[in-house]
C-alpha cells in the first residue's frame, strides 16, 4: 500500500518516549508498504539524522519547528475554541507537501500519530488510522492539578479544549489506537460514539538492542550503589518525577546506603533538574548510550506522579534485567507480575522501603530482573504489538473507504 505516515516528532533518533514508539512503527509500515513520511524537526541535532530517515520512506517532508515561536504562535488559540496544540503544529509548507503528494501518489491510506497531525489529513477523502497513544486531553488535564494558577487554568482548558478534537478526530479514523487497554477505556467512556472505533496497540521493546553484555563496563565510582533513572529531562512528568524522589525518598534511603547516588540520565535537562547535581545527585544530561547505566544499575526506578499508558523506559530497563521500582500507574499498564517481575511503590515511603529491600537482598533483585526481561521478551516485541495496525490496513484494501 501507499501510505501517508503523518508524525509532530522527526521520529529518528528514538531517543525520547514519543519517539521510540513513531520510529518503530515507521520501520514497521516501511518493511511492508511505501511510506511518505511528513513531520516537524523540533531539535536541531535531529537533522544530522535525516539521509538515516529517508532511506525507509518513498517521500519526505520535515518542516522545521522552533519551540519557542511555535509557543507564540499557539497563543491566539487561548481567544477562541481552538486548543493551542493544533496551532503550535500548524504549517502552511507541510499542509502544502500533503495536498501535492496526495494529487500525485494513488494513496490508500493515512495513518496519523498523535491527534495533532489529523489536521493534515483533513478533506484528502482518504481512510485514517489514528495512533493517539495516550489520552492526550486527560493528561493536561492532571497537569492543572499539579500546577497553579494561571497555568492550572491554560491546562485545564488545553484538556477540555483537545478533548472535543479527539473525538471528533476519533469519530470521523476508520480506527483510533490507544497503548493500552486502560487508555482505550477511558477514551471510550469519555468518547461512547467513538466506542466501537477505539481499538488497542501496545508499545514493544527491542530486546536484542536492550540486552545485558558482559563486556559493556560500567559507568559508575568503585564502590557507590547507583539507582538510575532515564528519560528526556525536559519533559515535565520526567522532572517531576526526579525532584520528587530527590526531595521525598533520597535522604531517607541515604540514610540507610550512605554510597547510594541517584544517577538522572537523559537529554536536555530541565534547571530544576540540573539543580539537584551534587553529591547525592549525578544529572549527566546527554549521553551516548544508556544501557551502561542500566545495565549496571542497582535500582532502576521511575516514580512517575503523572503517567499514561506503557512508559519504554521500563520496558527497557527490564529487557536489561534490572529490578525497577515504579509507581503504580507506570507499572499496572506492563501487565507484568508485580513483586515477581516488577515492583510498584505507591508513595515515598514506599519506594523507599522497596529501594531497601532490593540493595538488601541482591539475589532477589537479580531474580526480579531476569523474570522483567522474560517478562518483555515473551510479551512486548514490537512486530506482535503493532500487529492490530497491520490488520485495520489490511482491512483497508477491502473496506469501504472511510474519509477524513
Amino acid at each position: 500500500m501507499n501510505v501517508l505516515y503523518l508524525v509532530h516528532r522527526m521520529p529518528y533518533p528514538p531517543n525520547k518516549g514519543d519517539k521510540v514508539r513513531s520510529y518503530h512503527l515507521l520501520r514497521h509500515l516501511a518493511a511492508r508498504h511505501r511510506v511518505f513520511l511528513g513531520s516537524f524537526v523540533d531539535d536541531p541535532a535531529d537533522e544530522a539524522h535525516v539521509d538515516t530517515l529517508r532511506q525507509w520512506c518513498a517521500g519526505l517532508h520535515l518542516a522545521r519547528l522552533h519551540p519557542r515561536s511555535a509557543k507564540i504562535q499557539s497563543l491566539p488559540a487561548l481567544l477562541g475554541d481552538e486548543p493551542l496544540t493544533l496551532r503550535y503544529y500548524r504549517d502552511a509548507g507541510l499542509a502544502q507537501w500533503v495536498r501535492a503528494v496526495a494529487a500525485r501518489e494513488r494513496l490508500d491510506a493515512v495513518v496519523v500519530f498523535s491527534s495533532s497531525m489529523a489536521q493534515y489529513a483533513e478533506g484528502l477523502g482518504l481512510p485514517v488510522l489514528v495512533d493517539f497513544v495516550d489520552v492526550d486531553s486527560a493528561k493536561w488535564a492532571q497537569y492543572a492539578e499539579h500546577h497553579r494558577w494561571p497555568l492550572s487554568w491554560v491546562y485545564r482548558r488545553e484538556g477540555e479544549r483537545l478533548l472535543a478534537v479527539e473525538r471528533a478526530v476519533a469519530s470521523r479514523a476508520a480506527r483510533a489506537f490507544f497503548v493500552t487497554d486502560a487508555e482505550a477505556a477511558l477514551f471510550r467512556r469519555l468518547a461512547p460514539e467513538c466506542a466501537a472505533r477505539v481499538a488497542t496497540s501496545g508499545n514493544g521493546v527491542d530486546a536484542d538492542h536492550f540486552a545485558p553484555d558482559p563486556a559493556r563496563r560500567s559507568p559508575f565510582a568503585s564502590g557507590e550503589v547507583p539507582v538510575v533513572f532515564t528519560g528526556a529531562m525536559d519533559y515535565w512528568p520526567n522532572v517531576d518525577a526526579v525532584t520528587w524522589f530527590a526531595r521525598e525518598a533520597l535522604p531517607a534511603l541515604r540514610e540507610r546506603w550512605p554510597a547510594l547516588r541517584f544517577h538522572v540520565v537523559g537529554r536536555s535537562p530541565a534547571p530544576a533538574v540540573q539543580a539537584l547535581a551534587g553529591d547525592a545527585v549525578h544529572v549527566t544530561g546527554t549521553v551516548p548510550d544508556v544501557r551502561p547505566y542500566l545495565q549496571h544499575a542497582a535500582v532502576v526506578v521511575a516514580p512517575l506522579r503523572v503517567a499514561r499508558g506503557i512508559q519504554n523506559k521500563v520496558l527497557e530497563a527490564m529487557a536489561m534485567a534490572r529490578p525497577v521500582v515504579a509507581a503504580a500507574g507506570c507499572a499496572q499498564p506492563i501487565g507484568a507480575r508485580l513483586g515477581d517481575e516488577l515492583i510498584a511503590a505507591a508513595d515515598a515511603p514506599g519506594f523507599v522501603h522497596e529501594v531497601d529491600a532490593l540493595l538488601r537482598d541482591t539475589a532477589r533483585a537479580a531474580a526480579i530482573g531476569a523474570a522483567g526481561r522474560r517478562r518483555v521478551v515473551d510479551h512486548h516485541s514490537w512486530p506482535a504489538q503493532l500487529a492490530p495496525i497491520d490488520a485495520a490496513l489490511q482491512t483497508l484494501r477491502t473496506a469501504q473507504p472511510v474519509a477524513a
